[in-house]
C-alpha cells in the first residue's frame, strides 16, 4: 500500500511539474524543428531549430530546447532537410528579369539562324509596326573552334521580320542587335553617322551601321522604343518577384531604377504588398537623381521591405562586347582598349554628391582601367568628405579585371567588391583570349580579395545570368561549368579559345578554372547571405538565422554544404519564408 501511495504521489508531482513547465511555454507563430540549420552566424554557425514570432526569430537552438520553450500551431518539421538564411542577390535587375520572362528568351541559342527563326515566329503573331523585343544572345556561343566571333548584322533579322522593328539585348546588357526597320525609326530622331561618346556603332567598310549598337550608342535606338506603362511594369515586377521567391531569393539589390520604378516600389511598400526585400539604387544621373539628392534616402524603417539609399554609376562596358576599359589593348583586338561610358570627373563629382547627401555609391567597373578609375574617384570623394566616408560602404560592382597593384586598394579604402560568381564560369571560355596570360591572373580574383580581408557580396546580375543563386554558389566553390569543365588543362585546350602555348601553369586547372581563386562553401554561403546584408547596411537585421533578426529563411532539398558539388545544381528550394510569412512552397 505504501509503495502504491508513493507511486501515486510521484505521478501527481510529475504531472504538476509538467503542467508548470507547459504553462511557462511561450507562444510562437512558427516553429522550425528537426532541421540542419546553417545560420551564417559565425558566433553560432549551426542549429537544429528556431522559433518565429511576428516577423522576427525569437530563439535558435536544438529541437528539444525550442520545443521546451515554445509552443505553436504552426510547426514545420524539416525532417533533417537543410535550412539556410534567405539568399540575397547583391547585384540584379528585377525589371530586366521580368522582361526576360515575357519577351523572346535568347539564352543558350547557338546560331544567328536559330534566333532569326524565333523572331520570325514572333512577327507572325504581331501586327506590322509592333516592336519585337528579346534578350540573351551571345556571339561567343555561335560556331565551334577558337578565334573571334563577329557581331551579327541586321540582314538576317530583316528577312525574319521585315515589317516589325526588332531590338535584341546582348546577354550582358551592353549591346543591342536591331534590324533595319528599327534603324530607320532611329534615323528620323538622330543622326546615325555620328558616334555617341562612350559608345560604338558597329559599321561596315562604307561607314553604314550594320545593326549592333554598343553601350552609350544604344541610346540612338532606345529613344524610339515605346516605354512600358505603369501597369505593364507592375506585371513585369510580379513575374520577377515570383521567380526570385521560387529560387529562395528573399532580398535583391536592384541595380538602377528610375522615378517610375521608385513610385511603384513605394506604393507596394506603403500598401504592405512587397513580397520580398529590395535594396534599390538610383540609375545614373538626371532629374530623378537630383530630386533624390535633395530629398535624401528613402528607407522603410517599419517592415524593412524597401530602401533607396544608393546610386549606381557606369564607368565602362562589358568584356564580352569588348567594352570593358583596359589599361593595355585587348589581346584579341590590339586596336581596341574598351569604352569609358561616364567621364572620370563626372564619376568623382557624383560620388562626392552621394557622400555629401547620405547615399552609398556603387560603380560598375569591369576592366582594369575601369576599376582603377573607380578606385581613384571613390578615394578622391572620401578624402573630400572624410566624416561621411567612415561607414559609407562604397562599392565597385563586378570588379572583374583588376590590376595587381589595385587589388590591395579595396581593403585599404574599405571599398566593397560586389561580384557575381557565374560571370567567371560564363566568360572563362574566351576571357583569356581577351586578356592574355598575365592580365587574366587579376580577373575574377575572389581568393586574392578574400585573403586581403575583403568581403564579397555575391549576386547573379540577372537577367545577364540565370537568377538561381545555387548556380552562383556552385560556380563560387568549383570554378567549373555545369558539365564539370575544366577538370584539367586538357579540358581548357579542348573547350576554350586558348592554345596549349597560352597555358603557363597547367596545375591552375586541376579541378577548376584558375582553381586557386575559388571560395570555400562557408564563404559562398556568407557571400549570398550576411555579406549581402552588410553591403546594404542591414547586417543587424537580416542575413543570418540569429535571435532578433528578421525571419527570412529557406528550406532546400539537399545539403549544399556537404553534397558532391554536381548535386548543388540539382538542389531545389522547397520553402521560402520572408518575415515569418511563407512566400513560396513547392
Amino acid at each position: 500500500m505504501k509503495k502504491i501511495l508513493l507511486t501515486f504521489l510521484a505521478l501527481i508531482i510529475a504531472s504538476a511539474v509538467f503542467l508548470q513547465i507547459a504553462s511557462r511555454k511561450r507562444t510562437a507563430d512558427m516553429l522550425v524543428v528537426n532541421a540542419v540549420v546553417y545560420t551564417a552566424d559565425p558566433s553560432s554557425p549551426s542549429a537544429e531549430a528556431f522559433a518565429v514570432r511576428g516577423s522576427r526569430i525569437v530563439a535558435v537552438g536544438t529541437t528539444q530546447d525550442i520545443q521546451n520553450q515554445y509552443t505553436s500551431q504552426n510547426v514545420i518539421d524539416a525532417g533533417g532537410r537543410t535550412v539556410l538564411p534567405g539568399f540575397i542577390d547583391s547585384h540584379a535587375h528585377l525589371m530586366g528579369l521580368g522582361q526576360s520572362l515575357s519577351e523572346l528568351n535568347l539564352y543558350g541559342t547557338t546560331s544567328q539562324k536559330q534566333i532569326a527563326d524565333m523572331v520570325a515566329a514572333k512577327a507572325a503573331q504581331l501586327k506590322p509596326g509592333e516592336w519585337i523585343r528579346g534578350r540573351g544572345w551571345d556571339q561567343n556561343d555561335w560556331g565551334t573552334g577558337s578565334g573571334q566571333r563577329p557581331f551579327p548584322t541586321a540582314a538576317i533579322l530583316d528577312k525574319a521580320a521585315p515589317n516589325n522593328p526588332v531590338i535584341l539585348n546582348r546577354v550582358d546588357g551592353h549591346a543591342i542587335w536591331v534590324n533595319s526597320a528599327a534603324m530607320r525609326l532611329a534615323a528620323r530622331a538622330n543622326d546615325l553617322s555620328v558616334e555617341a561618346e562612350g559608345g560604338q556603332i558597329i559599321r561596315d567598310r562604307n561607314g553604314a551601321p550594320t545593326g549592333v549598337f554598343v553601350d552609350n550608342a544604344e541610346s540612338f535606338i532606345r529613344a524610339v522604343v515605346p516605354d512600358y506603362t505603369v501597369e505593364e511594369k507592375k506585371q513585369l515586377y510580379t513575374l520577377a518577384f515570383n521567380e526570385c521567391l521560387r529560387l529562395g531569393i528573399t532580398g535583391v539589390h536592384d541595380m538602377g531604377i528610375d522615378a517610375v520604378d521608385f513610385n511603384i516600389y513605394r506604393w507596394l511598400t506603403e500598401t504592405n504588398a512587397m513580397p520580398l526585400r529590395v535594396y534599390a539604387l538610383i540609375g545614373g544621373g538626371g532629374t530623378f537623381l537630383n530630386d533624390m539628392l535633395e530629398a535624401g534616402p528613402y528607407v522603410d524603417k517599419v517592415n524593412h521591405m524597401f530602401a533607396l539609399r544608393a546610386i549606381k554609376l557606369y564607368l565602362d562596358g562589358a568584356l564580352g562586347s569588348r567594352g570593358a576599359a583596359l589599361i593595355e589593348p585587348y589581346s584579341d583586338d590590339p586596336e581596341h582598349r574598351g569604352l569609358i561610358t561616364t567621364p572620370p570627373d563626372s564619376v568623382r563629382v557624383m560620388a562626392e554628391q552621394g557622400l555629401a547627401n547620405g547615399f552609398q555609391i556603387a560603380i560598375h567597373a569591369i576592366g582594369d582601367r575601369g576599376n582603377n578609375i573607380a578606385l581613384n574617384a571613390i578615394e578622391a570623394a572620401m578624402q573630400r568628405y572624410p566624416q561621411q566616408a567612415r561607414d559609407a560602404r562604397m562599392r565597385i560592382e563586378h570588379a572583374q579585371v583588376i590590376a595587381r597593384e589595385d587589388i590591395r586598394r579595396f581593403k585599404q579604402l574599405n571599398i566593397i567588391p560586389s561580384m557575381q560568381p557565374t560571370h567567371a564560369t560564363s566568360d572563362m571560355y574566351w576571357a583569356q583570349a581577351r586578356l592574355g596570360p598575365e592580365r587574366i591572373l587579376g580577373a575574377y580574383a575572389w581568393r586574392s580579395l578574400l585573403d586581403d580581408g575583403n568581403i564579397i557580396p555575391a549576386g547573379s546580375d540577372f537577367p545577364v545570368e540565370l537568377p538561381d543563386p545555387l548556380h552562383g554558389f556552385y560556380a563560387a566553390v568549383t570554378r567549373r561549368d555545369k558539365q564539370g569543365i575544366p577538370m584539367s588543362a586538357d579540358d581548357v585546350v579542348g573547350s576554350f579559345q586558348l592554345s596549349p602555348e597560352g597555358i603557363k601553369d597547367p596545375t591552375q586547372f586541376d579541378g577548376g578554372w584558375y582553381v586557386g581563386q575559388r571560395m570555400t562553401r562557408e564563404e559562398a554561403l556568407r557571400a549570398f547571405t550576411i555579406w549581402g546584408a552588410y553591403a546594404e547596411f542591414m547586417e543587424n537585421e537580416k542575413g543570418s538565422i540569429t535571435e532578433g533578426k528578421l525571419a527570412d529563411f529557406i528550406i532546400l532539398s539537399k545539403d549544399i554544404m556537404k553534397v558532391d558539388p554536381k548535386e548543388i545544381l540539382t538542389t531545389e528550394t522547397e520553402l521560402t519564408v520572408v518575415g515569418g510569412k511563407v512566400r513560396y512552397s513547392k
